[in-house]
Parts: structure tokens; sequence; C-alpha cells
């Protein structure tokens, strides 16, 4: 579901190290001390940036085109994309449990406890089909 592809501008330091902006979000920014951290936070930086503003219920920007992303670089800056699933961070970084009253029939309540269903896991299974996420 929120799976988002914004573009990025990596621009190379000193020894090896590589700073990292996305033009689409305003105060979004990473680095790393090589390119392939440099990616892996830039990674984790949209991530972050985006779930915070879904929490927020902020709009999110659309994001531009690459070429438009490669007309904003200068010198050895170059621009690449950067893939986010902000369900995925979820599950990673936001996964503890929240209790919930709910309402069934005792009808129900009894054929599921005699099948010995874990009822925590049939809603949070139900509820992942109705969200259409894995």
């Amino acid at each position: 579901m929120p799976k988002y592809i914004y573009p990025a501008i990596f621009t190379p330091e000193e020894n090896g190290q590589y700073s990292v902006r996305f033009p689409d979000l305003k105060n979004c920014f990473s680095g790393g001390d090589s390119l392939p951290e440099a990616m892996d936070m830039a990674r984790d930086a949209l991530c972050l940036m985006l779930y915070d503003m879904e929490e927020k219920g902020v709009e999110l920007p659309a994001p531009s085109s690459m070429s438009a992303a490669e007309r904003e670089t200068e010198g050895e800056e170059f621009a690449s994309l950067i893939v986010c699933d902000t369900i995925e961070y979820r599950k990673r970084f936001d996964n503890k449990a929240v209790k919930k009253t709910l309402t069934i029939p005792s009808w129900l309540n009894d054929m599921a406890e005699r099948a010995d269903i874990n009822f925590s896991a049939a809603l949070q299974n139900a509820l992942k089909e109705a969200l259409h996420i894995g």
C-alpha cells in the first residue's frame, strides 16, 4: 500500500562521505560515510519523514520526476530514486501492542473458543486483509 519513490540528490563530500537531500521534501536530509551507507540512511530518513507526515495527516507532496531532480544537481552531484514502504517501516519500528475491547456474538465466541482460535491473531489477520496489507 503506502510505497513511495522520491528522487534524492547525493553530494560527494570529503573522505568518501555523501550528503543527501530530497528536493520535494524540505528539511529531509541524510548522509553516510560511504555511498551504500548514504543510500540506506536516505531510505531511513525518507521513511521517517513520510511516516511522520502520514501520522499528522499532512498531504504528501508529489514526487518530482527524475529529470527534474537531475536538473538540480551541480558538479559531481547525482540524483537517484529512493524507495520507501511506510507499512514495512511501521511494522519494524511501531510494533507495540495496543489493547482493544470488542464485542462479538456469543455463538461466535463459543465456536472460536472450541476451535482454539487466537482472537488477537484472527483480528490482526482480518484487519490486514481489510486494509489490503500483508
